[in-house]
This record gives C-alpha cells, structure tokens and sequence, in this order.
C-alpha cells in the first residue's frame, strides 16, 4: 500500500516535523494515501493552515465548513474517511482531537 516517502511520519501517516511540509510533500502524502489532490483539496488544505496559524488548534469541521463556504456533507462527499483528519494530515498538521 505505502511508499517510501521523503519527509519522517508517524504510524498513521502524519508528518513528524511539521516544517517539512510543502504542497509537493502533501501530494506525496494523498498519493500515498491513493488520493489524487485536486485544486480544490489544495485549497482546503492552505485554508486549515492558515486556520492553524490563526489560532494555534486545527479547526472543528463546522467551522472550517462554513468559512470554505461548503457544508459538511460536501466535506465528506470529497473526504469520504473524516476530512479534517485527511486535510490535516496531507497539511502537515496535528491530528485533529476529535479523531481516534
């Protein structure tokens, strides 16, 4: 299933450093994850970046949906498998603390 990736991440996939994150270190990632990043998951992932940087903590899904302007529903239609966890992950964020 996995590839040898250029950046250290834990078990589940998340980066190790977060300062090895770059857009090309979170194609890796998705790819890795059989996900191909669209410009729009590109989007949403500079968003919770961004969103991070702001506040220091990944945001909840319903506030990251209604500031991209989305709802939920459409978050998980693009993510079938919790898209906080997936956008955080490819964005070289911590996990979420709502996910187990």
């Amino acid at each position: 299933m996995s590839v040898a990736l250029s950046v250290p991440v834990d078990s589940e996939g998340f980066l190790l450093n977060r300062d090895d994150w770059s857009e090309e270190v979170a194609v890796e990632l998705a790819d890795n994850d059989g996900f191909e990043i669209s410009a729009q998951v590109m989007d949403f992932i500079r968003a919770a970046r961004a969103m991070y940087e702001e506040n220091g903590v990944v945001p909840p899904i319903r506030i990251f949906a209604k500031r991209q302007g989305v709802s939920t529903k459409e978050l998980y239609d693009i993510f079938k498998n919790g898209p906080m966890k997936l956008i955080c992950k490819w964005g070289g964020l911590p996990k979420p603390t709502g996910c187990v």
